[in-house]
């Protein structure tokens, strides 16, 4: 299992922004199952992508701290939508469709996946995608995919390794160079991987951080 030190404000004054971002107001404010019915462009956007089974609904609701905010499922695949909420008025959280394997017919699958593409190549509010990466299996050619139209795109987008507690830390460490070795050469890609986990709460401080900090350059912080 992997065990972290608490994280020292001193050291990143984001650490304690990003706290309080996210001990703020969370509220789901529009669901879109197509381009046509997206919410107005207001509010900064940052999106959470990845595959059906890789914990992302339960990676939102830890950021958020509410274990019902995002919409969580023993069966992959339960959020069909682009599901939009606003977090303490500050910004818009975009929890996507998970792509990839679900437990729905093809057709449907291929509709969010198409979906999902659309989406990231054409929102001017879009600030960065996280793209969640299941740490004990790595970047998988579906995950591929994503990247490439996120780099066509030129949409800035960071790797979160979830589920980072059930690997050793000699383990994590190692998934976490070879991640970083495939995207070194990408863009679009913020040149560091953050390691999560929903259940211990390991990375999650730090991960709030990266969104603070991220808000703050985008003179939305």
């Amino acid at each position: 299992m992997t065990e972290t030190s608490p994280p020292n404000p001193d050291v990143d004054p984001f650490l304690e922004i990003g706290r309080k971002l996210f001990a703020g107001e969370a509220d789901f404010i529009w669901a879109a199952n197509s381009l046509k019915n997206l919410p107005p462009m207001s509010k900064v956007e940052i999106a959470f992508a990845g595959r059906s089974n890789v914990g992302k609904s339960s990676l939102v609701n830890a950021l958020t701290g509410r274990n019902t905010l995002a919409r969580t499922s023993h069966t992959p695949g339960r959020t069909q939508q682009l599901n939009f909420f606003n977090i303490n008025d500050r910004f818009h959280l975009v929890d996507m469709p998970g792509y990839g394997y679900a437990a729905v017919d093809k057709e449907k699958v291929a509709a969010w996946t198409q979906l999902i593409h659309d989406y990231l190549r054409g929102r001017a509010s879009l600030a960065r995608v996280y793209v969640l990466i299941d740490a004990r299996h790595g970047i998988k050619p579906v995950d591929e995919t994503v990247l490439q139209t996120l780099g066509t795109a030129a949409v800035s987008y960071q790797i979160v390794l979830t589920k980072a507690d059930e690997l050793k830390k000699g383990e994590l460490d190692k998934r976490m160079a070879e991640t970083l070795q495939k995207i070194e050469k990408r863009a679009a890609a913020y040149p560091e991987i953050l390691p999560t986990s929903s259940r211990t709460g390991f990375g999650i401080p730090e991960l709030r951080a990266k969104v603070a900090q991220l808000l703050s350059e985008r003179g939305a912080g």
